[in-house]
């Protein structure tokens, strides 16, 4: 039999930081807002959390490259939300994220979750932003306290 490997979702120890897009900072505040209290609930210190803005969904990756590469963070979380527009730019800029997002966590062994929110319309992301389906922040900040402690049980950082 297999032996599994498993890790409590526990964030005391664990640096945390939350990269957010202020463009929609209305709703990408609401995701972060829900990660932090997701982290402090599970055991993250006050002085381990940091949070960075920058401009746009766009410019993500790079932020979370500069967290990353720091060696101070167990995990990295990325924030932002883009809305569908009269032209395909949201589409760009998303799939441009999450493909950047991607390669800084291969790229630097380091944790970088998405928690970038691409929506048809303003009612599906309210509804990801602590609506009716919850909220996307929470979800994201849940598997970053998991990649966090997996990473440390397997010997990563």
């Amino acid at each position: 039999m297999a032996h599994e490997v498993d890790t409590d979702i526990d964030a005391t120890g664990h640096r945390f930081c939350v990269v957010a897009s202020r463009f929609n900072q209305a709703y990408v505040d609401r995701l972060v807002q829900a990660a932090l209290e997701v982290l402090k609930n599970r055991g993250a210190a006050e002085e381990d959390l940091d949070v960075l803005w920058v401009p746009g969904a766009f410019e993500l990756p790079l932020a979370c490259q500069w967290a990353a590469t720091s060696s101070r963070y167990s995990a990295v979380l990325a924030f932002g939300v883009v809305i569908r527009g009269e032209t395909e730019h949201f589409r760009l800029v998303a799939e441009a994220s999450a493909r950047g997002l991607s390669e800084v966590s291969l790229k630097t062994n380091t944790p970088v979750l998405n928690g970038v929110l691409a929506a048809a319309t303003v009612e599906q992301v309210a509804a990801r932003t602590g609506g009716a389906l919850g909220n996307r922040g929470a979800e994201v900040a849940l598997a970053a306290v998991h990649m966090a402690g997996l990473r440390r049980r397997l010997g990563h950082g």
